[in-house]
């Protein structure tokens, strides 16, 4: 775990000089109780680090930890303790480019483990918009997902999906700082 975080910390110092690099990310926690079960706390870190190539094209990856319920789109892996590692990485596309919003797209890839559970697939767009609060920071929301997702979990028959989802469970924030 050190050696892959002093890469990005090299990665990061690397890409800093041309000030094209943006990190940030987007945190989530809440509770879950169903029925007579006690209560189950649920939390998301997911950092994201990002190189603008333009003013309309960007690459970057999204690292995620989530422990707790976890919902993947149309797949439910529910247990107590679970624990699930993502990698998102993805190229975006910025079709409205404003002194405020930019309005954008991702198309990318993802993949999810979760502990003692299975992993999921995906491939997709993920549609997003970004306020520039000042010249360094950014609000970001991504909302739905269109695409091709695939789970196997370890227990149960493998499932795939295609569509769109739009629905309210599918809104991510976070918060960008612009370098």
């Amino acid at each position: 775990m050190k050696k892959i975080l002093m890469t990005l910390v090299a990665v990061f110092a690397a890409m800093n000089m041309n000030a094209q690099v943006y990190v940030g990310g987007s945190v989530g926690f809440g509770s879950v109780k169903a029925g007579s079960l006690s209560s189950e706390s649920t939390y998301k870190i997911v950092p994201e680090i990002g190189y603008n190539l333009n003013s309309e094209w960007a690459i970057g990856v999204a690292l995620g930890y989530q422990k707790g319920n976890c919902d993947f789109g149309n797949y439910d892996f529910t247990f107590n303790t679970t624990e699930v590692f993502s990698v998102n990485p993805y190229a975006r596309y910025t079709f409205l480019n404003s002194d405020m919003v930019n309005v954008f797209i991702d198309g990318g890839l993802g993949f999810a483990s979760v502990k003692d559970g299975g992993s999921l697939f995906q491939v997709g767009l993920r549609p997003g918009i970004a306020l520039k609060a000042s010249d360094k920071i950014s609000l970001v929301a991504h909302v739905g997902f269109v695409g091709f997702e695939t789970a196997s979990p370890k227990h149960g028959d493998s499932s795939n999906a295609f569509g769109l989802n739009l629905d309210g469970n599918n809104i991510m924030f976070g918060v960008y700082y612009n370098f």
